[in-house]
């Protein structure tokens, strides 16, 4: 359909719904399913290919049958024949198999995981509590807040 120049395709959708997620219809796909929280550009492109999809084809366009085999592939990726070292949770801690979390799931286990850190009383767990580094960076200048920022000068 034709308007004011502009062709109109009534199957165009501009947000679309993904794992509880709405995406932004008009980027390409592998692009669109960065806005997921734990999905990046080559994971998504890898789940385009894996369900049958064109990555770079705009995300407005997919149908309900797409959008669910997109689902199904995230819901277990290592049973559709992804590596392991792709996946955000190889070896997960309690469950002990390769895993993808996705969205509020992530942010729980990250959480979870500071907090198992934080209870063994591990370094890095220390460290999370203390608000400083905790991948071996200098301290000296970097990440200095409060009352040891800047020159103090006595005045005359």
């Amino acid at each position: 359909m034709r308007y004011g120049g502009v062709i109109i395709m009534a199957d165009f959708r501009h947000i679309v719904r993904v794992a509880n997620v709405d995406i932004d219809g008009h980027k390409q796909l592998r692009l669109a399913l960065t806005g997921i929280r734990g999905i990046g550009v080559n994971f998504a492109t890898v789940i385009c290919r894996i369900a049958g999809l064109d990555p770079k084809m705009k995300a407005g366009y997919l149908t309900e049958e797409q959008v669910k085999a997109i689902e199904a592939v995230l819901e277990d990726p290592a049973k559709h024949g992804l590596p392991s070292w792709i996946l955000n949770r190889p070896k997960d801690y309690e469950q002990g198999r390769d895993m993808h979390l996705i969205g509020a799931k992530l942010v729980m286990a990250w959480r979870e995981d500071v907090n198992r850190l934080r209870k063994i009383r591990a370094y890095r767990g220390i460290r999370h509590e203390l608000g400083l580094p905790l991948r071996g960076q200098r301290t000296r200048s970097n990440f200095r807040r409060g009352l040891t920022l800047g020159v103090s000068r006595r005045k005359k």
